[in-house]
């Protein structure tokens, strides 16, 4: 009769619960613990590299970015900058309401702002004298005219502000109806016939006759991003970058004003240089909308998406200031 065999070292069932004092484990155990600590230190060495190459990536990240979004000083200007007083009027505004031209020039003109610097400042008398009066988006003038004015010569409307402009008719197109407006954004938006923007115009125009309505053209669209190019060193699209409706204002009021005084607008170091504890409405009429400086700065610094680049856009404006005549108060530029 054959002898049983005796147990291996290597069998889990003859192991005890851990080897005598002073005795070596058996050496497939010692194997299999290092086994297990080879792997550890292999899963550690990738964890490592990973979190290297992750580190690395997102410091490239954030220096393209800043190249990107973030603009510092104006880096544009390479050669002699676009005299905007003979760009056409004719060719760069399209009636969206009869065959009408967009009225060409005014001698002296004021920008309201819809910015809460206004607020107590009592110049609606003031801004009520002036020539030609522009506004912005959906900034109403009812319940803050005595800041701000009523009067209305022109009011720059961006693709995103159209709805909530003509549904309220009685603020916007009665209450002024002596207004000009003139609508901005891409093509495919505010061009006939496809322009589903266009047609809710026409019928705002069908139930006011006297309403006044333009947009800018595809080629203007175009001259305004070459403008932004020319004067930041910046593409608009590579950079993600969104002209503000205040851009938009400001070209148009140099087109076809001789004198420009903007109401309300802050100089681009003004956020440097607020005290931190002070908020101020974005809007006058949102007084528990986002603060401004928080809007501007995570408009002109961010990463992801596409975003107005406020600060820089002032630049612009400043660099423009003594070039076409363009005046800034409450609070003043100089």
């Amino acid at each position: 009769m054959a002898c049983p065999r005796p147990p291996s070292q290597c069998d889990p069932s003859s192991l005890p619960h851990g080897p005598p004092a002073g005795r070596r484990p058996p050496p497939c155990l010692s194997r299999h613990r290092g086994d297990m600590s080879s792997n550890k230190d292999q899963r550690s060495a990738v964890f490592v590299v990973l979190f290297a190459l992750i580190t690395i990536l997102i410091l490239y990240s954030s220096n393209s970015a800043n190249e990107v979004f973030h603009y510092g000083s104006l880096r544009g200007r390479t050669r002699q900058p676009v005299n905007l007083k003979k760009w056409s009027i004719s060719s760069g505004y399209i009636p969206l309401l009869g065959n009408k031209t967009l009225p060409s020039r005014c001698h002296q003109c004021v920008i309201v702002t819809s910015s809460s610097h206004l607020l107590g400042t009592k110049l609606g008398l003031e801004i009520e004298q002036a020539e030609c009066t522009i506004r912005m988006n959906d900034a109403p003038t009812t319940g803050y005219s005595a800041d701000v004015g009523n009067k209305t010569t022109f009011r720059v409307v961006a693709h995103s502000s159209v709805v909530r402009v003509l549904r309220r008719p009685q603020e916007f197109v009665n209450r002024t109806p002596e207004t000009v407006f003139i609508f901005w954004g891409p093509p495919s938006k505010m061009q006939k016939p496809q322009g589903n923007l266009v047609r809710i115009i026409q019928r705002a125009g069908q139930a006011f006759p006297n309403m006044e309505a333009y947009a800018v053209s595809p080629a203007r669209m175009h001259q305004f991003d070459d403008l932004f190019r020319g004067e930041t060193g910046k593409d608009r699209e590579k950079s993600h970058s969104w002209l503000s409706t205040g851009w938009f204002t400001m070209v148009i009021a140099v087109e076809l004003c001789d004198h420009v005084h903007v109401y309300g607008m802050v100089p681009p170091d003004y956020c440097s240089q607020r005290p931190r504890l002070q908020r101020m409405p974005y809007h006058y009429y949102e007084p528990k909308g986002p603060d401004e400086c928080v809007t501007y700065i995570q408009n002109e610094h961010s990463r992801k998406g596409n975003h107005h680049r406020f600060i820089t856009e002032k630049r612009v404006f400043s660099s423009w200031a003594q070039l076409y005549g363009i005046t800034f108060s409450h609070p003043s530029w100089t």
